[in-house]
């Protein structure tokens, strides 16, 4: 998303995710994470307790997140940090954080689960999630938003894939992709601040308004999201790679899938929304946003702390169909600025479609 459209997405449903916005936050995330596993018998549980272990890590995903953001907002805005930049760093990543939890819990053990969380969770937002809200009314597309961060996205979209058919991401691929994201925070916030006061004003109020608990409390907040955050992530992970052991499916599938479509409930939610106030370009830069992060700020931090490693052969099909579907999304954006109902329907039939011919490429029905 056009992180303006995605943090006032976040600011007017209170329903988004975050990640804490400097890098020794973030490295301790981590470290807290990686210790906080819990070791659970899923070899001996019945397939639907999984099920319902998997729903509990996605309820705990979300709810970690939404606490985690309301009280890394407030401790931000208590530290007299500009609240314009508040509202497009830490709200704006807020969407991308269940995909990061799931996939940096899944990368060790399972880097197939984690890697097709991302790619899953781009194609989600690009063909469910846009496909969805353009059926319920059709999206008209803000002029900027094609001409720069669409060309964005696919930019980007094309040396993730480079990255990852090369073998993989090292520590050091995983920097620049961060440094990326950084580099576009700068430009996104030197853009609204000189171009466009209405959102200025709209994210300032929104953030100030989120910032209104103790430093002490907020403290808390933070901590707690975060024990959320890796808990859900935890025992998602464990329960879908049992479930996809049962199932005769690789660990790409089921992160493609399961975990793709579970993290992204806040992009749904949010679009929904959205489409219903009548702020369709609010919704469509919102996943174009989204699906930046997940290249940028999970793929790259994910593998800036771990490295991601990738199989020969792994997610082809799923990486050009992601490409597939970005250009598709120039083309729609392109055709008269708005997305109508019938290419909604399209994306969805193209989501669904996807999704299927992976899935029979799990069994070997396809050469």
């Amino acid at each position: 998303m056009y992180p303006a459209n995605q943090a006032l997405c976040g600011l007017a449903n209170l329903k988004k995710i975050s990640q804490l916005n400097h890098k020794t936050d973030f490295l301790l995330l981590y470290s807290f994470m990686s210790h906080a596993l819990i070791s659970l018998a899923v070899a001996d549980m019945a397939v639907w307790l999984l099920v319902l272990i998997a729903f509990f890590g996605l309820v705990s995903l979300s709810a970690g997140g939404e606490v985690l953001t309301r009280g890394a907002v407030a401790l931000a805005v208590n530290c007299k940090i500009d609240p314009l930049v508040v509202g497009l760093t830490v709200v704006s990543i807020a969407t991308s954080m269940p995909e990061f939890s799931a996939s940096l819990m899944a990368v060790e053990a399972h880097p197939g689960m984690a890697l097709g969380n991302i790619l899953g969770s781009n194609i989600a937002n690009t063909g469910l999630i846009l496909g969805l809200a353009a059926l319920l009314s059709p999206l008209r597309i803000q002029m900027r938003l094609f001409k720069q961060e669409v060309p964005i996205l696919l930019f980007v979209t094309v040396l993730f894939g480079l990255l990852a058919l090369g073998g993989g991401f090292s520590r050091l691929e995983g920097g620049v992709l961060l440094f990326l994201v950084f580099l576009y925070f700068a430009y996104i916030v030197r853009r609204i601040r000189m171009d466009d006061s209405a959102v200025k004003q709209t994210l300032t109020e929104g953030t100030v308004s989120m910032g209104s608990l103790s430093t002490q409390v907020s403290l808390i907040a933070v901590l707690v999201g975060a024990v959320l955050l890796a808990l859900g992530a935890d025992v998602l992970v464990q329960s879908c790679a049992e479930l996809a052991l049962r199932m005769g499916v690789r660990d790409d599938f089921i992160g493609f899938t399961v975990l793709a479509v579970g993290t992204s409930l806040p992009e749904l939610a949010a679009a929904v929304a959205a489409v219903r106030a009548g702020q369709g370009d609010l919704c469509a830069g919102n996943i174009v946003g989204s699906n930046l992060f997940n290249l940028l700020l999970i793929g790259g931090g994910v593998a800036t702390l771990t490295g991601i490693p990738v199989e020969p052969g792994l997610l082809h099909f799923e990486y050009f169909a992601l490409l597939f579907l970005s250009l598709l999304l120039l083309w729609f954006f392109k055709s008269g600025r708005t997305v109508t109902r019938r290419e909604g329907v399209c994306l969805l039939f193209l989501y669904f479609a996807v999704v299927s011919l992976s899935a029979f490429g799990q069994f070997d029905f396809l050469p």
